[in-house]
């Protein structure tokens, strides 16, 4: 054989895999070397979302969860976040771990993001205000009146209806929707009449999280009492009375989830319903697209028509800077079927057709509003100024992050069912470092018990053991970092033990060569003729030892996820370049070996007890 060929074919692999590493990289030789460390090694986030069960009370199919998986995974992917492992745990739960970089960018991956366009049909103040009227006697009522609908036109002359000229820079039919006037009349009257409650009135704070997520209507009914239920039944418009609102006071004691239970009327037309509350309902709430629905913009209440257009109808969806405004907007491109839908649904909002909606706040000659609704949000509610064709806008107040997410979300899909964050877990560098140096640090008494015990038994032989593990190990580290870059595998501690349990992988190839090369001595061979015909014999053992851990490897990795297929994952690699070591270096080392005056040396060899006996038995 010609060693040298092969050494220098795996000379050739290292230069190659080397370039790759590093010029492939950026920055210092830190950042180029550097491979991808997951979640239990550098810190990190991780958060478990739990679906919600069907009407039925039974969890979702298996097909359904790993559909709402796979586009949960998208969703982070296009967020950037490459060390994301997204993976479903048990029957309920998908579980979002993300390493370093990009923590909030899972959040909100979660949500259940289907848009709904619909009809503004009605507006009305939701701060609450109109809740607790002050007495007529007491000397503030002059100075905080009742928003009435009487006075929305009074106070929409202080804010005129946007031009067409402001709405939209995009092309198409986008350009006749206007933006949502800010601030909407009834909210700007609220601001004046109680300044102190303006902030509420124009971003409600978040409520913690009610208790009980498995309340029933029965419930909510029991907790009013019949009395302010059957009054809220009876009421087709919001109440002005004061004996009227003040029989409604119950519905103030309601939590988010009661207040999704309540049919769209009462949700409306109730005052001590607020947009506070109805913010935080659970997702899903208003995703009924043949129901009306209400829901909250700038502390403004509105009744919203049954959707015909769906995110479903959206082609595309794009995020862009407006030309004449230099506003950030999402741009949707409609499916065939989609366009048609959202052309008439605009035509219907131009004419206000059947006289559905209730223009006065909006001024004389005004025209319907269509809400754009995501899960249960409006982003925007623009005034129709035209019938529309392709290429609108969705627009809002919306920075360079928010409208991006809004354009991968929709462009990736709609889940089929809602989530709820179960638990949010942080876990820092810190603990994460400890866990690394744990990992290395096992790592390394592995590698020097298997080099004590090789120089031990073995002598010179222990030299070719040590030698191949330093190369298996250089070899394993470009291929993490080049596939960490490429593919975005991550190194986790699973990892770590999968590369630990492959040095008894590799200490057995060893094994079966030089047990095998003895034996050849037994036999009356030369050291030096028994180093081929030991690898002829040994070769076949070595690939079926070999084969076999990367057929567990693979198996493993296919039937599995998160840490487990991590842990097969680098078991099956470092298998497969210790393979690679043994063919292209421990061979073609031997066979030099074999032609030096110490490797038939008795004391150097470690072939000592051997070489007795053979000469012995001559």
């Amino acid at each position: 054989m010609r060693p040298g060929r092969q050494l220098a074919l795996l000379g050739a692999i290292f230069v190659i895999l080397a370039s790759a590493v590093w010029f492939g990289g950026k920055g210092g030789w830190e950042n180029r070397l550097a491979p991808n460390l997951g979640l239990d090694l550098v810190g990190g986030s991780r958060v478990t979302l739990q679906a919600q069960t069907g009407a039925d009370g039974q969890p979702p199919t298996a097909q359904d969860l790993e559909q709402a998986r796979r586009i949960i995974a998208e969703r982070v992917d296009a967020r950037g976040v490459a060390e994301a492992q997204v993976v479903i745990e048990g029957d309920q739960n998908i579980v979002i771990s993300v390493a370093k970089k990009g923590n909030d960018a899972i959040n909100d991956v979660g949500q259940a993001s289907q848009l709904f366009f619909r009809k503004v049909l009605k507006q009305t103040d939701g701060s609450g205000l109109a809740a607790a009227p002050q007495p007529t006697a007491s000397p503030s009522a002059p100075a905080s009146p009742k928003p009435s609908t009487a006075a929305s036109p009074k106070a929409a002359a202080a804010s005129p209806k946007p031009s067409t000229s402001a709405s939209t820079g995009g092309t198409g039919g986008g350009a006749a929707m206007a933006p949502t006037p800010t601030p909407s009349p009834a909210a700007s009257k609220s601001a004046a009449a109680s300044p102190a409650a303006s902030p509420k009135a124009a971003a409600p704070k978040p409520s913690a999280a009610p208790a009980n997520p498995k309340v029933t209507a029965a419930q909510v009914q029991a907790k009013i009492g019949k009395a302010a239920w059957d009054a809220a039944g009876k009421l087709t418009a919001v109440p002005t009375d004061p004996a009227q609102i003040a029989a409604l006071e119950p519905f103030a004691a309601l939590n988010a989830y009661e207040v999704a239970l309540l049919s769209p009327q009462m949700q409306y037309n109730v005052p001590q319903v607020t947009c506070e509350q109805l913010d935080d309902r659970p997702p899903g709430s208003i995703n009924n697209p043949d129901a009306e629905a209400v829901a909250c913009e700038n502390g403004m209440k509105y009744l919203l028509d049954k959707s015909e257009v769906k995110g479903t109808d959206v082609d595309k969806a794009s995020p862009q800077i407006e030309q004449n405004t230099n506003r950030r907007v999402v741009s949707l491109d409609f499916s065939s079927d989609g366009l048609d839908k959202w052309t008439k649904l605009t035509k219907e909002s131009f004419n206000n057709e059947g006289q559905k909606c209730d223009t006065t706040a909006l001024g004389p000659q005004s025209h319907c509003r269509v809400a754009v609704v995501l899960d249960n949000k409006i982003i925007s509610s623009p005034e129709i100024q035209g019938v529309l064709g392709d290429d609108s806008v969705i627009s809002g107040d919306f920075d360079a992050k928010s409208a991006n997410d809004l354009a991968n979300n929709l462009n990736y899909g709609s889940l089929s069912m809602t989530f709820v964050q179960q638990e949010a877990q942080s876990i820092t560098p810190t603990l994460g470092g400890e866990h690394l140096k744990a990992g290395l640090l096992a790592a390394g008494i592995g590698m020097l018990l298997v080099v004590i015990y090789s120089f031990f038994y073995y002598r010179l032989l222990g030299t070719v053991i040590v030698l191949s593990l330093i190369l298996s190990a250089a070899l394993t580290f470009l291929a993490l970092v080049f596939l960490g870059r490429e593919m975005g595998f991550t190194l986790t501690l699973a990892g770590i033990a999968g590369f630990i349990v492959s040095l008894g992988v590799a200490a057995d190839s060893f094994v079966i060569y030089f047990e095998r090369l003895k034996d050849e001595i037994r036999e009356g061979r030369s050291p030096r003729s028994a180093v081929p015909r030991a690898w002829v014999r040994a070769r076949r053992t070595i690939l079926t030892a070999n084969a076999i851990s990367l057929m567990a490897a693979l198996v493993l990795y296919l039937v599995s996820s998160g840490a487990v297929a991590g842990f097969a994952f680098a078991l099956g690699l470092a298998t497969l370049l210790d393979l690679i070591v043994v063919f292209l270096f421990r061979h073609p080392i031997m066979a030099m070996f074999a032609r030096t005056d110490a490797f038939l040396s008795p004391r150097v060899s470690g072939l000592g007890r051997v070489l007795h006996e053979a000469k012995e038995a001559k």
